[in-house]
């Protein structure tokens, strides 16, 4: 397998989720201004939308969608227990907590990327506040991981976009104590250790 990547972006999280899962697989990193590859190739033959991540399955299927393929690397390998069993109620539950963390916080980030506008700013800050609220007073409230006892890949994906974009727009996350906790737990595991260190020198 080979994944498409950008260094200190949302790709983090199916990387992190490769490591964890102990898969052999190959990095090449994307110029997203430029959509090529590191080895050369046009990124839109690969994904036509041009954006991160997408999979190279060894048979040459390309998986996109970061919310897609960290479930596809779960249940490559189920011993790694990243995601509960397919068909189970706590499958959907998992399912429920991705497109949270996908369109409630992925999507509530994106904004404050391009646009300076003040009205722009506020409203999605406010977007975030409210998610964060919600993951800081429910689902963080009496267990260490977003679905629970249990850590899933619904951890990696929160921390991929949290270890870094509340300090890129300088978001106060005091009022988030368990929050800032679950990212120092993610930080000290291998796998999310290991891959930081292989961004950071791809990064250059």
């Amino acid at each position: 397998m080979k994944l498409y990547l950008s260094p200190g972006s949302c790709s983090l999280s199916p990387h992190i989720a490769l490591r964890e899962a102990g898969l052999s697989f190959d990095l090449d990193r994307v110029d997203l201004r430029a959509k090529k590859t590191s080895s050369g190739k046009d990124y839109r033959t690969i994904n036509p939308m041009g954006s991160i991540p997408a999979l190279e399955l060894d048979d040459g299927q390309v998986l996109t969608e970061g919310v897609a393929i960290v479930q596809y690397i779960a249940d490559l390998k189920p011993e790694a227990k990243l995601a509960p069993k397919a068909g189970t109620m706590e499958r959907y539950r998992l399912a429920e907590c991705l497109n949270f963390v996908s369109t409630e916080i992925h999507k509530a980030f994106a904004p404050l990327f391009w646009s300076k506008a003040p009205d722009v700013q506020k409203l999605f800050r406010g977007k975030l506040a409210n998610a964060f609220a919600n993951v800081e007073q429910k689902r963080l409230a009496s267990a260490p991981y977003l679905m629970g006892a249990d850590y899933s890949v619904a951890d990696i994906y929160f921390y991929a976009l949290v270890n870094r974009w509340p300090l890129v727009h300088e978001i106060d996350m005091t009022p988030y104590p368990r929050i800032q906790a679950h990212v120092a737990r993610m930080a000290v595991r291998p796998a999310v250790k290991a891959a930081h260190e292989v961004e950071n020198t791809l990064r250059g």
